[in-house]
């Protein structure tokens, strides 16, 4: 399907899957605007988007999205900058090995690879709402099928294990998924989540020591990032999707996701923290 002159966002897109889908995208004619936090690799990513995609008008915005208070401001900064927006693509996230928190008290697994996928969508609903057939894409991970969720210690103040805290945020995200295309309706914005695949990526590479090592070496048996950007590109741009709002999708083909990722109260559960830790969404 052709992009030419649709409006995407896309977090994360300095590196990884996320780069790939932003590129794919503006070869597809989409102005492209990305979400990232180092400069250097901004203006790497945006020379090849303008090189990639010398038709669209690509931008981006700065934001460290582990923080509540900068997913908000990018959020009303890409608001008030874009009228409509057609598609965002969450796909922000990380593994983090040990526990750390973040300058706002928070787990950094929670705050990225969940609160800010909360965040950032709800401070863009209305531009998306201004754009017929808008989609929203959330990058999850079949990880959430391993998954030991506690949401009386969703930040895993009293027990984490930095794998299970990865797989616990992609729950999350189908999850949230799920409820927000409850609440959207028929005719609101699609939102979709999708499992990449395992991708050979700098992910993980992040953390020091045996573990940013053991990532490196298992990622010898891992898909290239073209392929690992596949069910994004298709999400995105696709005519239209065989699978109603909500849907879980793998190899660009709906999937059934796991059982507690289909627990509607188990969602709310998840709903009402998130609109606590973030103010928005009530």
């Amino acid at each position: 399907m052709s992009m030419q002159g649709k409006t995407v966002v896309v977090t994360g897109a300095t590196g990884g899957i996320g780069l790939v889908t932003a590129r794919r995208l503006a070869e597809l004619g989409a102005n492209v605007h990305i979400v990232a936090r180092n400069p250097t690799r901004i203006a790497r990513t945006l020379e090849l988007l303008r090189e990639r995609g010398p038709d669209g008008t690509h931008s981006a915005f700065t934001a460290d999205l582990q923080l509540v208070a900068e997913v908000s401001r990018v959020g009303d900064e890409i608001a008030a900058t874009l009228p409509r927006v057609d598609v965002l693509v969450n796909n922000a996230g990380a593994y983090f090995a040990d526990r750390e928190e973040t300058p706002e008290g928070l787990e950094r697994t929670w705050a990225l690879n969940h609160l800010s996928y909360f965040g950032l969508t709800h401070r863009l609903l209305p531009n998306l709402r201004a754009s017929v057939g808008a989609r929203i894409v959330n990058v999850a991970s079949d990880a959430h099928r391993s998954a030991w969720m506690n949401l009386d210690d969703p930040q895993g103040k009293r027990r984490f294990t930095g794998w299970f805290a990865y797989c616990n945020s992609k729950l999350m995200n189908i999850l949230f998924t799920r409820a927000l295309a409850k609440r959207l309706g028929p005719d609101g914005p699609s939102v979709h989540a999708l499992h990449p695949g395992f991708v050979a990526s700098d992910f993980g590479h992040n953390n020091p020591g045996l573990m940013g090592t053991l990532v490196g070496w298992s990622q010898v048996f891992a898909i290239d990032v073209e392929r690992g950007a596949d069910t994004s590109v298709f999400l995105a741009s696709a005519a239209s999707l065989d699978a109603s709002s909500g849907s879980y999708w793998s190899k660009s083909k709906a999937r059934t996701p796991s059982g507690a990722a289909q627990d509607a109260a188990l969602a709310e559960r998840l709903w009402a923290l998130s609109v606590e830790a973030t103010g928005v969404g009530a």
